[in-house]
């Protein structure tokens, strides 16, 4: 019996990694390499995946990238970044300068999005269709599930650029270039470094005033998801939360505070929460969109799933 593999490429701001999977999520073989320009890092992608389509062919991919990005099969930009700060990033084409041109089934969507459908299939959110999985890292992002499937819309979700209650006695201004005090203005790493000035961020101990003040914009925005689409798991990812684990309890509290018992906030363990699949929910992000892909294919016999 011929093994099922899957290709998937999660492309993050600082880095990308590409990965060959078997259905089971099992990586049979994996890349790494810096974020750089379009120039400098989609093309060398794309020879990766010709060789694996040489060598170890594989029957779907899947592209969970940063955002924003157009999701809409029928925009004419379909598969490009949009409006990122990302400098050189704009209006780049990911979709087209990864598939080559070839006609095999394929997923496209934001990375934290593919994340979240990892975690679905694999990891702590297993036999729920409502939850969400917060990447906190160079950015804020937000994969938001409902009924099974990420949110769809005029664009993705971006929780991480609403605005929130500011925490009292915090007049900060933020750092996000498009809304100064936003989630991601207030908590993302590189807000967590414009905060702190000349302090370094590596070493900074669990229980510095610092951290109320990035988890309660976490913990406002949390507010906003539980009285909109009511996830029944929250779970906490990126590089901020792995570093400072501590910060899932106090999101929570924050969270409980916050609600102040309008609805009931399930116990700690059971709703803010870390992923069960650790740093793997980012790489298996895209295999997981793969996947999709490959059964809609099955199923309606269409060559690719938005």
């Amino acid at each position: 019996m011929v093994e099922t593999r899957v290709a998937g490429i999660e492309l993050g701001g600082t880095k990308c990694i590409a990965s060959l999977a078997s259905a089971d999520g099992t990586i049979l073989a994996q890349h790494t390499l810096p974020t750089l320009s379009p120039a400098e890092t989609l093309p060398p992608l794309a020879v990766l995946l010709e060789q694996w389509r040489r060598d170890l062919p594989f029957a779907a991919i899947g592209v969970g990238s940063f955002g924003p990005v157009e999701l809409d099969p029928a925009a004419p930009n379909h598969g490009h970044i949009t409006s990122t700060s990302k400098p050189g990033w704009r209006d780049t084409d990911v979709l087209g300068a990864l598939r080559g041109g070839h006609d095999e089934p394929w997923g496209f969507d934001t990375d934290v999005n593919a994340a979240a459908l990892a975690e679905g299939r694999w990891g702590a959110a297993q036999g729920l269709t409502d939850y969400a999985y917060v990447t906190v890292g160079t950015g804020v992002g937000v994969g938001l599930i409902v009924n099974g499937r990420p949110t769809r819309g005029l664009a993705h979700c971006e929780l991480g650029h609403i605005r929130v209650a500011r925490l009292t006695g915090d007049d900060w201004a933020g750092a996000c270039p498009y809304h100064g005090d936003c989630v991601e203005g207030l908590a993302s790493g590189p807000a967590i470094k414009a905060r702190l000035g000349e302090r370094p961020i590596h070493g900074i101990p669990a229980d510095d005033p610092v951290w109320q003040a990035v988890a309660h914009p976490l913990a406002q925005m949390c507010h906003a998801m539980l009285l909109t689409t009511a996830p029944r798991r929250i779970l906490f990812g990126g590089g901020v939360i792995q570093g400072q684990p501590q910060l899932i309890g106090l999101i929570h509290a924050g969270l409980r505070e916050s609600v102040a018992g309008y609805m009931a906030v399930p116990e700690a363990e059971d709703y803010c929460c870390a992923p069960g699949l650790g740093d793997k929910a980012g790489p298996l992000g895209p295999v997981a969109l793969a996947l999709d892909a490959l059964e809609a294919a099955a199923e309606t016999g269409t060559r690719a799933a938005a």
